[in-house]
């Protein structure tokens, strides 16, 4: 199978900026806005395998079935009303400093959900084989509350999506330096969905979830796979760790396909992790993903944005390469960052912009089968979960 073959559906329009929860909440709006910019000047929004499309308000029967109807309701009333108390923020998550209330909360978290239905609509249809939607991952968001600057759980919409399509075996894959338990929480125990988290260990980060013996259900054993990395994680260490779990799961659960998270706020400069990977690392991570869809589904995938607060020198990068790889038009990591993006960015952020693609890294990294480390905190983190994981699938901890 030849990538450059494949179609490739792009969620995007100038509304999904109005997700602002303010400007000095990390999470600023500005981050979609020059990742559009950036992916539009490499030719990518005009590249003719690849339709860019904006979306429609919120299927409210649809939200429904991933949200309780008081939880939609608060969410509503929070966009409403700009007095919240402490018990209403206790409950529902919303007008919390991590998830501060705002005018239009409902219709911009929805129009993000929506986005994760019309992604899985359009692979699911036939008519593309891989869909993007970088202002989606929230995949801190439960069912009947907001957490972690996350209001809809947009990722959700998609899996049930594929799921009311009839896809029996799903595989979502999550990068982000946050373990993602939202997701993991909402399909537990159904085992047509296996959920894989490559996260900061919980024990330092938010969420503070995500262990080794964390695999599912009782309905659903070994539908959840979680590698809690150590703090300081750099580049050869996490591909380290993908590589010797992330092939050997998804070979032994045989996906129909792919639905990843590109969270990339474990990046050496994001200001809330403690991970130290840097673009090309999350870009060998992207080319990884898509060499298994081809290998295991026939090219089909989807993939999300998700975290990442470090708005001007890793976010439009990172996300401009995945759309890049999802559609086949690899972007050489030594190009060098187009002037009229670093002027533009320059004025909207007040500071001076990146010069490359690249942070510089090679892509090296030292592969489990040369041996496992007793002694590295890394190592330990990997075995942990190869032991609890592996026996499932018929796999060897030690040796596959």
């Amino acid at each position: 199978m030849d990538s450059r073959d494949l179609d490739l559906f792009v969620a995007w329009g100038d509304a999904f900026t109005e997700y602002d929860f303010g400007p000095s909440h990390p999470m600023h709006p500005i981050r979609l806005d020059l990742t559009a910019k950036l992916a539009g000047e490499y030719g990518l929004f005009d590249h003719p395998r690849i339709t860019v499309s904006d979306i429609p308000d919120v299927d409210e029967d649809f939200l429904g079935r991933i949200h309780t109807q008081d939880f939609v309701s608060a969410v509503k009333q929070a966009g409403a009303s700009d007095h919240l108390d402490e018990e209403f923020q206790r409950e529902w998550g919303v007008g919390t400093e991590d998830v501060p209330r705002f005018e239009k909360i409902h219709e911009a978290s929805g129009r993000i959900f929506q986005a994760g239905i019309e992604v899985g609509r359009a692979v699911a249809s036939g008519r593309y084989t891989r869909a993007v939607n970088f202002c989606g991952g929230m995949h801190h968001a439960m069912s009947n509350r907001a957490a972690g600057f996350c209001v809809y759980n947009d990722v959700a919409a998609t899996l049930t999506t594929l799921l009311d399509a009839g896809y029996q075996r799903i595989a979502y894959v999550d990068f982000d330096a946050h373990h993602g338990d939202g997701v993991e929480t909402i399909f537990w125990d159904d085992p047509r969905v296996l959920t894989v988290s490559f996260h900061e260990n919980g024990r330092f980060l938010f969420p503070g979830t995500g262990f080794a013996n964390d695999i599912g259900g009782m309905q659903a054993a070994a539908s959840a796979v979680n590698l809690a990395l150590p703090p300081r994680t750099d580049d050869p260490d996490w591909l380290r760790a993908i590589d010797a779990v992330l092939p050997q799961v998804l070979r032994g659960f045989q996906p129909q396909i792919l639905v990843t998270q590109h969270g990339c706020d474990g990046h050496r400069v994001d200001p809330l992790t403690h991970l130290r990977l840097s673009i090309d690392g999350m870009r060998e991570a992207a080319l990884l993903v898509r060499s298994l869809s081809e290998e295991l589904c026939d090219g089909r995938w989807i993939a999300t944005g998700g975290g990442g607060y470090s708005i001007l020198d890793v976010v439009p990068r990172a996300w401009t390469q995945l759309i890049a790889i999802a559609a086949g038009a690899d972007l050489d990591p030594h190009t060098e960052l187009p002037s009229r993006w670093r002027k533009y960015a320059e004025t909207m952020v007040g500071r001076e912009a990146p010069l490359m693609m690249t942070d510089g890294f090679d892509g090296g990294f030292r592969s489990w089968a040369h041996g496992y480390d007793p002694e590295a905190d890394l190592d330990r983190a990997v075995m942990a979960t190869r032991k609890s994981i592996f026996p499932f699938f018929g796999l060897d901890a030690y040796y596959d």
